[in-house]
């Protein structure tokens, strides 16, 4: 078992990669890491000391002060360096660089300069290096206005406010998601590539980026229709955007029932992409689910009886709560990263129709156990 340890571990990349680390329970044990480390050399050599894989995130994007932003990056390095030598010389090392490497700005050059530092200290040492130089990531959870266009157009258009395009060029992009699994294959690998330069899996135009965006709101948010998802790159983006919406406020979304002498008849989902669909019935004080995906688009339907409905982003402790019952049949929609369950809390059996945009694979099931 690998012993990780993850600098910047609280950060949009950080959290992504120490949750998923966290499925692999039996292959890595993460060795918790607190900013202020940086501040008392003595408990950075004990973090350090512990590692065999450091994955050095930590680095400040934006401040005022463009001088501020490159001496605090290059002194986080420093210090990483400085503890190395101390505690643990042939600790492998990956540090996250930027494409902006190449452009004249302090982060750019705060990124280089530092990774070039890693390369000198990997070479008197021995140590394995592993310097990827990273596109523009993208992703659930970044911060708005900070990590990157996708997640403040995202925040702006979930919430009805038009963005502004300064420059409407080409970006080269890269998942979160997809970024993390790169970074758990070099952790697998070992071995030392100081530049390694990840490739992107998306080179999109910033105009197209805000048209998908603002289709999402028209089509999903305010209609409830499942849009035409035709590459990976507009699904990781779809999510992405889900994750920005007012999900409290959004859900749960009553359906429009159609009442005759017969009967009744709802409308459970519109989509244009695929999937499957499926139904259950729960008895009462049973509980289904517990469980997140990281992929995979999903909607519980309630039309029958009385539902709790439990939802919590892993990693955090709040718990958003959405009641249900078959007198007003609504929805609501899974986000990605969020454990979530579904009980019966009526005295009659629970009619539930779920829909979700893959077939189920039980060799890549993407459902990970969590309680709620």
């Amino acid at each position: 078992m690998k012993k990780i340890g993850i600098t910047g571990q609280d950060g949009f990349v950080g959290k992504h990669l120490y949750n998923t680390l966290n499925l692999y329970k039996d292959e890595f044990e993460i060795i918790p890491f607190s900013r202020n480390y940086f501040n008392d050399p003595p408990q950075l050599d004990r973090f350090a000391a512990q590692c065999d894989v450091i994955i050095h995130l930590a680095a400040m994007n934006r401040h005022e002060s463009p001088d501020y932003i490159y001496e605090t990056n290059l002194n986080l390095v420093r210090s990483l360096i400085a503890s190395l030598e101390r505690s643990n010389p042939e600790c492998h090392v990956l540090f996250s660089s930027s494409s902006q490497e190449e452009k004249d700005n302090p982060y750019g050059r705060s990124k280089k300069e530092g990774r070039q530092l890693l390369m000198r200290w990997a070479e008197k040492t021995g140590a394995n290096l592993t310097g990827m130089i990273i596109p523009n990531v993208f992703g659930p959870f970044g911060k708005p206005f900070y990590n990157s266009v996708v997640a403040t157009f995202c925040y702006q258009v979930s919430r009805g406010i038009t963005p502004a395009i300064y420059t409407d060029g080409d970006l080269k992009l890269i998942y979160v998601g997809e970024l993390v699994e790169e970074i758990i294959k070099k952790i697998r690998q070992g071995g030392t590539e100081p530049d390694f330069v990840v490739p992107h899996t998306a080179e999109v135009k910033v105009s197209r980026i805000l048209q998908l965006l603002n289709q999402f709101k028209a089509i999903y948010q305010d209609k409830g229709v499942i849009p035409s998802l035709n590459n990976r790159f507009e699904l990781n983006l779809f999510n992405s955007f889900r994750c920005y919406m007012d999900i409290a406020n959004h859900f749960p979304v009553r359906f429009t029932p159609h009442t005759d002498p017969r009967g009744s008849f709802v409308e459970v989902i519109r989509l244009n992409t695929g999937g499957q669909v499926s139904f259950s019935t729960t008895v009462p004080e049973v509980t289904r689910g517990n469980h997140f995906h990281t992929r995979k688009i999903e909607r519980f339907a309630v039309i029958k009886g009385e539902a709790l409905i439990q939802l919590r982003k892993i990693g955090t402790s709040e718990i958003i709560e959405f009641r249900l019952s078959g007198d007003a049949p609504g929805y609501v929609d899974m986000p990605v990263w969020y454990t979530h369950n579904i009980k019966n809390t009526g005295r009659e059996d629970l009619y539930t129709v779920f829909w979700i945009n893959e077939f189920y694979d039980p060799e890549d099931p993407d459902t990970f156990f969590e309680n709620v």
